[in-house]
């Protein structure tokens, strides 16, 4: 159940009817499953920012051989074929940004409105507000919801992660950058 949520909002009292047992059996279940680090329950950032911002979590399983084995997903035709590619692509890059930055599980987080506007990833350092937004894109543009999020959040950079091959700039703070150039430790 949980691999058809990888990269959605969790709904907790979905699961817990689907199991028939209760919304707060399924968090607890789920906390083992964070605790284990089977599962990544990102949390949403927000402030009063005078938007309605989305305040449930969103669900990642970790390890992205467990995710397709879960989807019955054997070969990378299959994978490319598959409904959950894009989702599997943004768990896949997530995992890896989230490593590269040394942050505790508490301290990243995803922004999205209910207006449809949202970065990926979010985190604070330096003072400063960072973003990160991940696209199974040949070439990813700059669009109005992420230029919505670098307003709103006040980010001071903003890279996009693709599966190209090729770095390039979609405006003064906003870089596109290949997930094999994400480096060990990111520094910025």
């Amino acid at each position: 159940m949980l691999s058809h949520y990888h990269g959605q909002i969790i709904n907790y009292s979905e699961l817990g009817r689907s199991f028939g047992i209760s919304d707060v059996t399924v968090s607890k279940y789920i906390e083992i499953l964070e605790n284990t680090f089977m599962v990544r329950v990102l949390y949403p950032w927000y402030v009063n920012l005078g938007k309605r911002l989305v305040k449930r979590p969103k669900i990642y399983i970790q390890d992205s051989g467990i995710y397709h084995t879960l989807l019955s997903v054997e070969t990378m035709e299959q994978l490319i074929s598959h409904n959950k590619l894009v989702a599997s692509w943004e768990g896949f890059a997530l995992e890896t940004v989230v490593r590269s930055l040394g942050k505790r599980n508490e301290e990243v987080f995803f922004w999205r409105t209910h207006g449809g506007a949202e970065i990926d990833l979010y985190w604070q350092s330096a003072g400063k507000n960072w973003g990160a937004e991940f696209k199974y894109a040949d070439a990813p543009q700059l669009t109005k919801s992420l230029l919505t999020a670098v307003s709103d959040l006040n980010l001071t950079k903003v890279w996009v992660i693709y599966p190209g091959n090729e770095a390039y700039k979609l405006a003064s703070n906003v870089e596109v950058i290949p997930v094999k150039d994400v480096p060990a430790q990111w520094v910025y």
